[in-house]
């Protein structure tokens, strides 16, 4: 009598993880999935540079934009970042109770208001920058090259205006 050969039933056990580099399949090609990931590593540089001063990259742009336009109206600032105004209030909330900025009523238009360093906020800004420049940019340019570094800033440019 001949034996009627059965599959054998599938394992529930998952078969161990190859070692080494996961294969990324279709992301490995994808601009945008490469720049999250270069955003992601340059934002965890940045907040283990400035770990010390409790400074996240959002808020050290609004402090940037601020310092570089002193009165520009809240609305404006959160626009120029990208921000959505519900998450702009809560960081600009943060960054008042730590008293680095300050609003003020709106020449011309009290319904908004304009936005202002304090002293105490312009001493931090120029400090932490200073930090900034001496770790966190300086590692990137250990990376890239300075003139890698400038071609980067410069296809970025390109890309932002698309």
């Amino acid at each position: 009598m001949a034996v009627k050969k059965t599959k054998p039933a599938a394992s529930t056990e998952a078969a161990p993880e190859p070692a080494g580099r996961v294969d990324l399949g279709l992301l490995d090609g994808l601009l945008g999935y490469r720049l999250r990931r270069a955003q992601l590593a340059v934002f965890q540089d940045f907040m283990t540079a400035m770990k010390d001063y409790d400074l996240r990259p959002a808020q050290f742009s609004v402090l940037a934009i601020i310092e570089a336009n002193p009165g520009l109206k809240q609305s404006r600032v959160s626009e120029a970042l990208g921000i959505n105004r519900a998450n702009f209030v809560a960081l600009l909330d943060e960054l008042e109770q730590r008293k680095l900025a300050r609003r003020a009523a709106a020449a011309g238009d009290r319904r908004s208001n304009a936005l202002y360093l304090t002293p105490k906020g312009e001493s931090f800004l120029k400090e932490a920058y200073r930090h900034l420049l001496q770790q966190h940019e300086r590692r990137i340019e250990a990376v890239l090259g300075s003139a890698d570094k400038h071609l980067l800033l410069s296809l970025l440019d390109r890309l932002t205006a698309l």
